[in-house]
């Protein structure tokens, strides 16, 4: 698993947003503190902001000062979600863009995707292509899957669904809900849920090592916590700070 994908895991809506009623609070900033066997490796900074039709979610990863000498990380992803009905906050992502340097390795590309059409347009800004792949009526994208996670009624024993469209393949991703666990963080002390994707897909869920996150056990499903094996230790990413309850900054 790469730094970036675990970074925004690490830091990610059945039908149009699955109850009709926003478990987090909008607009919403999440800032995590990465580490690797303890060492801090980059921070990570997802936010969710309204806008005219729908909301906005963007993450960003950046890798510390002492990692970008050997292995720079400067990742940037943003997906534009319509606006949801009766309602509901948001819909289904109609364009998710990014762009991403990890290292030597770059990637630069758009997605846009016609729910009702079943179908989904894929530009590669690196070499000029521009291709397309069919998707379900209900597919989100590396990113907004995270928030559809949020969303759901989560029970102890039992499984959700997502479908995921990474940019290459598209896959129905389940995401076992795990057990309650009580976190102790600098933040202060959690009652937390804690669920595990079973990973296919590149990107939020990705496809390389178990990643374990640790949401509050609220309405809201605030991640505090996340971590995935690599093959070398592991990554750690813990909430630190941002705005996230209405009345906490």
């Amino acid at each position: 698993m790469s730094l970036k994908r675990v970074l925004i895991a690490a830091l990610v809506v059945m039908t149009t947003a699955s109850s009709g009623w926003c478990a987090f609070a909008v607009p919403e900033r999440l800032v995590f503190d990465v580490s690797w066997s303890g060492i801090k490796a980059g921070t990570a900074v997802q936010e969710i902001v309204p806008g005219s039709d729908g909301v906005t979610i963007t993450s960003t990863t950046k890798s510390a000062e002492w990692l970008s000498v050997f292995y720079k990380v400067d990742d940037q992803m943003e997906t534009v979600m319509t606006k949801g009905e009766n309602g509901q906050l948001f819909g289904v992502p109609r364009i998710y863009r990014e762009n991403l340097s990890e290292g030597r390795t770059r990637f630069h590309k758009e997605v846009t995707f016609d729910h009702a059409a079943r179908n989904s347009v894929i530009v590669n800004y690196l070499d000029n292509s521009r291709t397309n792949f069919a998707i379900t009526p209900i597919t989100f994208d590396s990113l907004s899957c995270f928030y559809f996670a949020r969303l759901q009624n989560l029970e102890i024993g039992k499984s959700f669904y997502v479908d995921v469209f990474d940019g290459k393949r598209l896959h129905n991703t389940e995401v076992k809900v795990l057990r309650r666990e009580e976190l102790k963080s600098d933040l202060g002390t959690f009652k937390t849920i804690l669920i595990m994707p079973i990973l296919k897909t590149n990107g939020i869920f990705s496809k390389s090592g178990d990643l374990y996150i640790w949401l509050t056990d609220d309405e809201r499903h605030i991640p505090v916590k996340m971590k995935s094996k690599v093959k070398i230790g592991s990554i750690t990413a813990k909430l630190v700070g941002g705005s996230y309850w209405p009345d906490k900054k």
